[in-house]
C-alpha cells in the first residue's frame, strides 16, 4: 500500500546504465506484487503454465533480473518476515478489496468485458508461499544473495543501505524515507517502455532516485516529523490517515506544531483505536537484523533451465538466448573493469 508521499518528495530521473556497478537492496515482495499485477493474458488472467501454476512473477523476475545485470546491478533481495500486529487490519483490508475485485472480475467475465476483466483481475494478486518459495529460487540461481527480514522487508533493505551495504534500497514506495533509507531507486521493475492505463499509449518509464537528506532539507522537517506527516496521511498501520488532511496540510501541522499538538489537533483517538505513540515508535524502531550475509555467486544456467523450461514449461530458446545476452553482457563488463583499473 505504502504511505503517500508523491506530492511532495522530488525524485531524479536517472539512466539505468547510472547505477552500472552499485548494489542495490530490492524490496522483493513489493517487486513480486508489481510483476503479478502487470504481467497477464489479454483478459487479466495471470500466466500459468501446463499444470495450472501461475508464472507471472517468474516471468518478470527472469526478465528483469537479467536485465539488471546485464546493465552491471548488484542485487540483494530482501523478503519480509513476520508483519507487525498492527498491519492486521491493513492486511484484513487488502483480503476485503481482492475479494470485491474477484467478484467483480467474476461479473465481468460473465459478461464478455474484456476491459472491465483486465481492470479487475490485476486487483486480485496475492502473493502465496508457494510463489515466494519460486522467486527465491530462481534468485538463488541468479547467484544473488536473499536476506530475511524479521518483519518489513522494506525496513530491512533500509537498513542495509543504511548501514553502506547497499547504495539504495529499490521499491516503488516510498516507505523507505520512513526508514531513513539514503537512497530510494523507484521504477525498477517497470522501466522500460509502458502502455498507459485504458489508452493506446506508450510512455518511456526510467528509474528515479530519491535521497533522504535532501527531502528532510526540502521540506524542512526532520525524521520524526516525517513519521508524524506519514501517519497523518496514512500508513500500513494506521489506514487511509486522518480524514481530510493530505500531504500538503500535513506538512503544514508538523512544521507549525509539536508532535504532541499535532495528534491532539486531528484528534487521533476519534480516528484510530491504536495509540498514536504506539504507532510512531513501531516506524522508528521497526525490527531489522545484522545477521545477513552478502555473497553474490555464479549464475547457474542449469538451475534456470532445469526450472523454467523444464518445471514451468518457458521456452527453451528463450531462456537460451537470454541467457547467452547476459553472459555476453559480464565478459564485456569484465573487461571494462580491466580496461578501467589499467588506465
Amino acid at each position: 500500500m505504502g504511505v503517500n508521499l508523491k506530492d511532495l518528495v522530488v525524485s531524479k530521473q536517472i539512466e539505468l546504465q547510472s547505477l552500472q556497478g552499485k548494489v542495490l537492496a530490492v524490496d522483493t515482495y513489493n517487486m513480486l506484487y508489481q510483476f503479478l499485477s502487470n504481467i497477464r493474458q489479454v483478459d487479466g488472467t495471470p500466466l500459468k503454465d501446463s499444470k495450472g501454476r501461475v508464472t507471472s512473477h517468474l516471468v518478470g523476475l527472469f526478465n528483469r533480473v537479467s536485465n539488471f545485470l546485464q546493465h552491471g546491478l548488484k542485487l540483494i533481495f530482501v523478503f519480509d518476515g513476520k508483519p507487525p500486529e498492527e498491519k492486521w487490519k491493513t492486511q484484513a483490508l487488502r483480503m476485503h478489496l481482492k475479494k470485491e475485485a474477484l467478484k467483480k472480475f467474476e461479473e465481468a467475465k460473465a459478461a464478455g468485458d474484456l476491459e472491465a476483466m483486465r481492470k479487475y483481475a490485476s486487483r486480485t494478486s496475492m502473493l502465496t508461499k508457494e510463489l515466494i518459495s519460486d522467486a527465491e529460487r530462481l534468485i538463488k540461481a541468479f547467484g544473488c544473495p536473499v536476506v530475511k527480514a524479521p518483519s518489513e522487508g522494506e525496513a530491512q533493505a533500509a537498513f542495509i543501505a543504511f548501514q553502506g551495504h547497499a547504495f539504495a534500497s529499490a521499491s516503488q514506495d516510498f516507505d523507505g524515507l520512513l526508514f531513513k533509507a539514503p537512497r530510494i531507486v523507484r521504477n525498477l521493475a517497470v522501466t522500460g517502455k509502458r502502455k498507459l492505463p485504458n489508452k493506446p499509449i506508450y510512455v518511456e518509464v526510467k528509474p528515479e532516485l530519491i535521497l533522504y537528506d535532501q527531502t528532510l532539507q526540502r521540506l524542512g522537517i526532520n525524521h520524526d516529523q516525517l513519521i508524524v506527516l506519514a501517519m497523518l496521511v496514512g500508513t500500513d498501520f494506521n489506514v487511509g490517515g486522518i480524514p481530510g488532511i493530505g500531504p500538503k496540510k500535513a506538512l503544514a501541522l508538523v512544521k507549525k506544531h509539536s508532535v504532541e499538538e499535532v495528534f491532539k489537533i486531528v484528534e487521533w483517538d476519534k480516528h484510530f483505536e491504536t495509540p498514536w505513540r504506539e504507532i510512531f515508535d513501531l516506524i522508528k524502531n521497526m525490527p531489522v537484523t545484522k545477521d545477513y550475509e552478502l555473497e553474490w555467486n555464479p549464475i547457474n544456467e542449469d538451475e534456470i533451465i532445469q526450472f523454467l523450461v523444464h518445471e514451468r514449461d518457458f521456452s527453451l530458446e528463450r531462456v537460451k538466448n537470454n541467457l547467452a545476452r547476459l553472459r555476453q553482457a559480464s565478459e564485456l563488463l569484465k573487461q571494462k573493469s580491466l580496461e578501467d583499473f589499467f588506465k
